[in-house]
Parts: structure tokens; C-alpha cells; sequence
């Protein structure tokens, strides 16, 4: 996910240098509006991505989910055939694809969650970007009438006038920061923890593996009147 990382740096740091060398703001947000257009791009592609790793995820739950329902069928069939034995290989295939079941669930847990971030990432980017499309031909005015009250400042104004057209830059200043606090509200991904307690407790179920066996088979066979 460090694409996610770049796209913070780009938002948070690039702007404000831009920000920092623009003389001319309308400029300023044709370039940003580039940089967020091509980083669109590519957030689109990483959330499919993400989006596939969910599906391929949920895909292996569901074919464990299968795997289990099939070996607990034929340990009923084994035990119904005589064959303790063989319920007892059953039994256990079906115990070693829940531990790996548990697995799989957390994992598709943490790729439904990223899905879900990199979505919202990516309509967020969209709306911002639309956002400022919409003021960009507002800004643009207002420079270019900044420009013209500056020459005729140089070509001799009053004070006074000098005076309102210093307002003039502080409103267009205001708007420029504006633009940085809304593009510095994106937010950011939280890294999903990693389940130690998980891990260890798969440790040590195994050393139980054999005696669940027996006492799911003993469990089975009164169930089943054996």
C-alpha cells in the first residue's frame, strides 16, 4: 500500500511547496490539478487491484468452507459404512482445513477493509478534483484582475488604491490556503495490525489435533446412534 504513503506526501508537502514558489496562483492550481488527475490513474488501478485481492480471498473461504462440508460428509459415510479408521482420516482432514479456514477468514478480513479504504481514497480524490475544476475558471478571473489592478499600482495609483488592491492579493492569499486545507483533509490509511494471538493459538491447537479427533468421531457416533 505505499502507494498510498506517495499520494499523502504529494497532497501534504508538494502543494505547500508550490504554494511557496507560485507568483502566480492560477498556475499554481492547473499544475495540481495535473499531478491529482495523473495520481487518479493511478489509485484507480491500485484499488482494482485491491478490490481483485478481496475477491481472490473470499474465493478461498468459500472453496474451504466446501472442502470442510465434503470431509464431514464422508466421515458421517465412513462411520455409516463401519469404518472408524477411515471417519478418523476424515476427521481429521476437516479439523486441518478449519485451522487453515481461520486463516484465510482473517485475511480476507484485512483485504475487505483495505477495499473498503482504497475506495473511499479514490471517491474522495475524485470529488476534490472536481471540486476544484469548478473554481479553477473563479481563480483564474480573479488573478487576472489581480494582474491588472498591479500595473496600474506600478503606473502611479494612490495610495488608497494601493491599499485595496493589497486586500485584493490577501483574498486571492485566503483562497490559495483554503485550497491547501481541503487538499490536507485527505485521508490517510491505517496499516491493519497483525494478530499475533492468532498465530500463536494455531501453534498450539496441533499438539490437540488427535485427541479432538476422538472426541468429534465419539461426539459423531452418538449422533448417529453408533
Amino acid at each position: 500500500m505505499g502507494i498510498l504513503s506517495r499520494f499523502s506526501d504529494i497532497i501534504s508537502s508538494n502543494i505547500n511547496a508550490l504554494l511557496d514558489k507560485a507568483e502566480d496562483p492560477s498556475k499554481m492550481v492547473d499544475e495540481y490539478l495535473r499531478k491529482m488527475t495523473a495520481d487518479l490513474a493511478d489509485v484507480k488501478q491500485e484499488t482494482a487491484g485491491v478490490m481483485a485481492e478481496e475477491s481472490r480471498c473470499k474465493r478461498l473461504v468459500d472453496e474451504n468452507k466446501a472442502e470442510v462440508a465434503k470431509y464431514m460428509d464422508l466421515a458421517k459415510k465412513a462411520l455409516t459404512a463401519g469404518s472408524e479408521d477411515d471417519a478418523r482420516v476424515f476427521l481429521g482432514k476437516k479439523q486441518q482445513l478449519e485451522a487453515e479456514g481461520a486463516s484465510l477468514q482473517t485475511a480476507y478480513a484485512a483485504a475487505h477493509e483495505n477495499a473498503i479504504k482504497m475506495r473511499q481514497m479514490h471517491d474522495k480524490l475524485v470529488k476534490d478534483i472536481n471540486t476544484l475544476n469548478a473554481r479553477r475558471q473563479s481563480i483564474k478571473a480573479k488573478v487576472a484582475v489581480a494582474k491588472t489592478q498591479k500595473k496600474v499600482n506600478e503606473l502611479g495609483a494612490s495610495a488608497d488604491k494601493l491599499q485595496d488592491n493589497m486586500g485584493a492579493f490577501e483574498r486571492m492569499e485566503a483562497k490559495a490556503d483554503q485550497m491547501l486545507d481541503e487538499a490536507n483533509a485527505m485521508s490517510e490509511l491505517n496499516s491493519q495490525p497483525v494478530d499475533e494471538a492468532q498465530a500463536l493459538e494455531d501453534k498450539y491447537r496441533k499438539g490437540d489435533t488427535d485427541a479432538s479427533v476422538e472426541d468429534e468421531l465419539s461426539k459423531l457416533k452418538q449422533q448417529m446412534g453408533l
